[in-house]
């Protein structure tokens, strides 16, 4: 499989990547080297979604000064 060894080109495409591994993980179809192989890719894949995720929020904080809190929208109001 010789796109194992490349870098996801976005957190979107790696997360779209994953999914069609899972499908054809689940489909029950792959040999035991080609599962293996998937099973490898997805790891890699898994590792590269957190960092981006967690490089996110470290952005997040230092916009917002290191002070994040839960979200809380403010109930809106219906005119009716």
């Amino acid at each position: 499989m010789p796109k194992s060894a490349s870098a996801p080109k976005s957190f979107e495409a790696a997360v779209s990547e994953l999914e069609t591994i899972v499908q054809q993980m689940e489909s029950g179809t792959l040999t035991l080297e080609d599962a293996l192989d998937r099973y490898q890719r997805g790891a890699s894949l898994l590792k590269y979604c957190q960092e981006t995720l967690s490089n996110a929020e470290q952005r997040v904080r230092v916009l917002e000064g290191d002070s994040l809190v839960d979200f809380n929208p403010a109930p809106t109001r219906s005119d009716t």
